[in-house]
This record gives structure tokens, C-alpha cells and sequence, in this order.
């Protein structure tokens, strides 16, 4: 998980920086994984099918890996790709000998399936790195608990709960977990991974009358975060747990099995630093936390 990437423009190279949205509902997951269908392994394929002359990029790098059935809305990726001669391009080409990358996206996207897309390609700035550049990751998940279920319209997107739920109670609830903690208790276990995440914001509101959303932020999540976060404090929020028990679970790091459906869940947005703390900011982020 603390792998360094190569760094941007080793070997002549370019680096570009694009954001996607996709349907998770198709996929198993972003990661490219053999015989399954993935967003990595399809935006890869649509990249490599290039004219003659236009090179094969590189291995796509993604701000933050989605698990199957997972949405998201602002995702950023970044790939290295060498230099074209301008002569052999059928596209325009900068200074740096890369195509027009707004035209590039277009053929992307005419390639890609329509529940993933390509919806901005540029040249990154020095020292980006999409995932150790990133200083904060947003996560949405959506609820309905309407008595009826789930508007057919939103069923992909939004998990049915058939219980009311109480947002003052949610919000209270959410409070006692913010800050810098082990999050043993809600991430699924990877070797050589660490547990330690700073939360920094998680809001619940009832946008309309049965759909509520929570919001996340934090510096980073462990995987299956997230929905175990939901999944814990939707017990407490239909009235089932104590509001003082999703911290007790924390306290436990004992691993929680109130894991929320993957569906209802979207990356939301990433945010980087400015362009000159882009480096420094991949650096520290690549560095192993404890709570010390």
C-alpha cells in the first residue's frame, strides 16, 4: 500500500492527469483482475488503441481504488506516456509531443463503455501523483428509508433501509469517531497495510424527506472503511445501538461485520495541494503512520 510510483517524467516521459465517472454497478471493482470486467483493465484497453505513431501508455495510477459494485464521480488517475513526433500524429501536438488530449478523451470515451467515462485529460503538473499527491478523499453513500423501499430510478445507487432513521442520532454518533485513530475495527485486514486514518468530516442529512446521505472525508481510507462506517451507524441511527457504540467498536478494534452494501457508495470528489506542494505532500503520504 506504500509502493513508491515512478516518478513523473523518468525516461523522457510525460505525465497526464485525468478524472472519471463510472457506474459501479457492472464492474468488480477498479483494480484489473483476470476474466473479470474492471474500470482500470477497460480505461487501459481504450488507451492502448491509439493510431500508428500515437505511443501505448504506461500503467494507470488511481487516486483511490473502488471495490466492486462502487461508484464514483471524481475519480482522478494519472499515466506516463512518451513524447509523439508531430509529424507522425494524425492530432495536434504541444511542445512536450502530446496529442490534443481533449480530442484524445473524445476518442476514449467513443471506445469505453457508456457507464465509464473520461471527462477531462490534461497535462499534470511537476510532482503529481494521483494517489500520494491527494490530500483528501470524499466518499457519498445514499439511503432511502422510505417504508416503500427505493425509488426505481435510484436503485443502482441507493441502499433501501426499512427502518426510519434518526439523523440527529447519526450526526452524534459520527462526531466520536473524527480525528486520527486505528481503524482496525472497520477496515477489511491487508498484509503490510496500516489502519491508521485521520477522519476528518462524516455528516449525515436528509436531503429529502426518505433519502438521507452521509458524507466522509479523510485523508485516506483502508479498504471497506467507508461502508463499515455506514453500516455500524445505521444501527444507530434506526435506534437499534447506542450512539456511544460505534466508538466502543472503534475502542474494540475488533473487526465489525455491520458492512453496508457496496451500491449505495460513491467516491465523490479528491482533493490535491497546489501545484508546488504536490512532491512534498506524495512524499509524506507514502510515509507508514502510527499514532504517536
Amino acid at each position: 500500500m506504500n509502493e513508491p510510483a515512478a516518478p513523473a517524467g523518468e525516461g523522457g516521459l510525460v505525465r497526464v492527469r485525468a478524472e472519471l465517472s463510472y457506474d459501479g454497478t457492472d464492474f468488480a471493482g477498479w483494480a484489473k483482475q483476470p476474466g473479470q470486467r474492471t474500470v482500470q483493465g477497460l480505461l487501459e484497453d481504450a488507451l492502448a488503441k491509439q493510431p500508428p505513431g500515437e505511443r501505448v501508455p504506461r500503467s494507470v495510477v488511481v487516486a483511490g481504488r473502488t471495490d466492486s459494485g462502487v461508484h464514483a464521480d471524481g475519480q482522478v488517475v494519472h499515466f506516463d506516456v512518451e513524447p509523439v513526433d508531430a509529424a507522425s500524429s494524425r492530432l495536434p501536438v504541444d511542445a512536450d509531443g502530446i496529442p490534443d488530449l481533449d480530442r484524445m478523451a473524445h476518442r476514449w470515451n467513443r471506445i469505453l463503455p457508456p457507464d465509464v467515462r473520461v471527462r477531462k485529460a490534461e497535462k499534470a503538473p511537476a510532482g503529481f501523483d494521483a494517489r500520494f499527491s491527494a490530500m483528501r478523499r470524499h466518499y457519498r453513500y445514499q439511503v432511502s428509508d422510505a417504508p416503500w423501499g427505493v425509488d426505481p430510478l435510484r436503485r443502482r445507487d441507493t441502499l433501501a433501509w426499512n427502518r426510519p432513521l434518526d439523523v440527529d442520532a447519526l450526526n452524534a454518533a459520527a462526531r466520536e469517531l473524527l480525528g486520527l485513530h486505528d481503524f482496525a475495527a472497520y477496515c477489511k485486514p491487508r498484509e503490510g497495510a496500516t489502519t491508521i486514518r485521520e477522519l476528518q468530516s462524516f455528516t449525515w442529512t436528509r436531503v429529502e424527506e426518505h433519502l438521507v446521505v452521509a458524507e466522509v472525508m479523510a485523508d485516506a481510507f483502508c479498504h471497506s472503511m467507508v461502508r463499515s462506517l455506514v453500516g455500524t451507524l445505521l444501527m444507530v441511527g434506526d435506534g437499534r445501538r447506542r450512539t456511544g457504540w460505534p466508538h466502543e467498536v472503534l475502542d474494540s478494534e475488533v473487526r465489525t461485520s455491520a458492512v453496508a452494501p457496496p451500491h449505495g457508495l460513491s467516491l465523490a470528489a479528491i482533493d490535491y495541494p497546489p501545484p508546488e506542494q504536490l512532491a512534498a505532500r506524495a512524499e509524506q503520504a507514502r510515509a507508514v503512520r502510527d499514532l504517536s
